[in-house]
């Protein structure tokens, strides 16, 4: 395994997150970065929402890898040449493995190269693929995505297949994405491709039930943010004085979450040497979720060097994996 994870600057974790959640709050509006949600308790809990009967984004996703996993492998292998496949954000790699089990049974050339920031999720991976997978050939990866994919340029100059899975191109603004997929693009060479999950535009109620569960497992994921900030900053949020917010806006194709205080109240963390005022009602913003058009999810691929090579979906249309080649 390599690790790329080391801080240049000799900051550690938790100064991090303290330096992230002062800056957040000391500005108006407020906001938290949504990457803070997925500590253990964060990461059962968006387990939990995966299985939920109203998010729908996973099960599409499954049902595209699945149906198409064959005719992905073969646009993987078309150049009949080895190639590294590069997973970014791998996790558990629950989706990955449908393909990875694919291209085993095809027994062409590459390697599986999982990339995440968890050095215990790349381990625990790892591991798990030697037991289920122990003809596939993994290296896997710790550190910030393009830390990893400059590593992999310099040290790994064969071809290479981007897997960027989920939506979460989706959680970027409009300009974080283009950068997002420019610095992708700038790591790989012609014959290269990316292989990107897109949530499509749909019917906005189906769209914000999926981020708005009855069960209120949405709502404890984006309050954990709160509880993390107690637990490791030393904060002294009163979790009962805050709620969950969720708003879907069909204009711009946007899925926002919030936190909203119920009350004007301070809060103190320890952490940050601060307390911050809320006033009664004064909104969180902790997640963004766009949901895109296919001409949409084209005219961004062209804008950042990408073309699209086929799109494949689920039977309904909610969901799409598309996958670009570069010229």
């Amino acid at each position: 395994m390599i690790d790329l994870s080391r801080k240049k600057d000799g900051t550690n974790d938790t100064e991090t997150f303290a330096a992230d959640v002062a800056e957040g709050l000391g500005t108006s509006p407020k906001s938290l970065p949504s990457r803070y949600f997925y500590d253990a308790t964060g990461s059962r809990l968006f387990q939990e929402i995966m299985a939920l009967p109203e998010y729908y984004l996973t099960r599409c996703e499954f049902e595209v890898l699945q149906g198409n996993r064959q005719e992905i492998a073969r646009h993987f292998f078309a150049a009949d040449s080895f190639f590294h496949l590069i997973d970014l954000g791998a996790g558990d790699a629950l989706k990955t493995k449908i393909l990875l089990r694919e291209l085993a049974l095809q027994q062409n050339a590459f390697d599986y190269v999982p990339v995440d920031i968890s050095g215990d999720a790349m381990r625990q991976l790892s591991d798990s693929l030697q037991q289920e997978m122990p003809s596939v050939d993994v290296q896997a990866v710790v550190g910030e995505y393009f830390k990893a994919l400059e590593w992999l340029q310099e040290h790994k100059p064969e071809r290479k297949i981007v897997l960027f899975l989920g939506s979460n191109i989706g959680n970027f603004k409009n300009d974080e994405s283009i950068s997002f997929l420019k610095s992708i693009r700038s790591n790989l060479s012609p014959g290269d491709k990316l292989l990107m999950g897109v949530d499509l535009r749909k019917d906005p109620d189906t769209i914000l039930s999926a981020y708005n569960d009855a069960s209120g497992v949405t709502a404890a994921f984006n309050m954990n943010l709160l509880r993390r900030i107690n637990t490791e900053l030393g904060g002294d949020f009163d979790l009962a004085e805050f709620m969950h917010y969720p708003i879907y806006n069909p204009h711009e194709g946007v899925m926002r979450s919030f936190i909203v205080s119920k009350k004007a109240q301070d809060v103190h963390i320890q952490a940050t040497g601060q307390t911050f005022h809320f006033d009664a009602w004064e909104a969180i913003h902790t997640e963004n979720s766009h949901k895109y058009s296919l001409k949409q999810i084209e005219e961004l691929g062209n804008t950042c060097g990408f073309r699209i090579e086929t799109v494949f979906q689920d039977t309904e249309c909610r969901f799409a994996d598309v996958l670009f080649t570069v010229d």
